[in-house]
């Protein structure tokens, strides 16, 4: 698997392993079973894995726990009647986790993450919501917005409509790059909304800016 700069060259073992657990393997086609993981968006609720992910919650009352996906309608649904379950990767289900510190926790291309799973009133994945993880470690957070490249290669680099912010006097380049990007692609099955940013407040620390990426795969129509 290729990983934008900045990132070492993975071993073949944890290339094996970033091809099944990543969104970044391939350009996607209609014939792909996944979006992330074992996780495609459509997918009934009863056939969401049992094992390998740990800590489900409401995302819009992390206070409200859940012992797995079966109870997502205990979370307040939105506006489009979804209902948002957070959670985490379960590093005891993950082999890799045991001998490479570099798959402990739960990342997508080498990001850490924070993932939920928007689930229907039908009882079907409707979304799958990403995004790098604003407490990440700092040499992390710095490359957090190189994931939205990957999210591109992923579902292939035409399509997309993208706007671009401009610098103000708040929001200024760091190193000669700023970045503030909004970005949708509508496929015959998805819809996919893709935001990445890189740029500091001058006024603020070099270690207070702002810079990451937000991902929405969801289904289309």
């Amino acid at each position: 698997m290729h990983l934008s700069s900045g990132f070492a060259r993975p071993t073949s073992i944890a290339r094996a392993v970033l091809l099944v657990a990543c969104v970044v393997s391939a350009p996607a086609r209609a014939g792909d079973l996944n979006d992330v993981r074992e996780f495609r968006v459509g997918m009934p609720v009863a056939q969401l894995p049992a094992t390998g992910y740990a800590d489900f919650a409401c995302v819009a009352a992390p206070g409200t726990k859940l012992s797995g996906w079966s109870e997502y309608k205990t979370c307040q649904a939105d506006q489009a009647g979804r209902h948002e379950v957070g959670f985490r990767y379960d590093d005891a289900d993950n082999p890799m986790a045991r001998i490479n510190a570099d798959y402990v926790g739960t990342k997508i291309g080498g990001h850490p993450v924070l993932i939920s799973l928007l689930i229907g009133d039908d009882a079907r994945l409707d979304a799958i919501r990403i995004d790098t993880d604003p407490h990440a470690r700092f040499y992390l957070r710095k490359k957090a917005f190189l994931l939205a490249d990957q999210v591109k290669t992923r579902y292939g680099e035409a399509g997309w409509v993208c706007k671009e912010g401009a610098p103000t006097a708040e929001q200024q380049p760091i190193g000669g790059v700023f970045i503030k990007e909004h970005c949708e692609k509508t496929t015959a099955i998805r819809h996919i909304v893709l935001d990445h940013e890189l740029y500091r407040n001058p006024d603020a620390g070099p270690r207070n800016f702002v810079g990451g990426t937000q991902l929405l795969i969801e289904r289309a129509g």
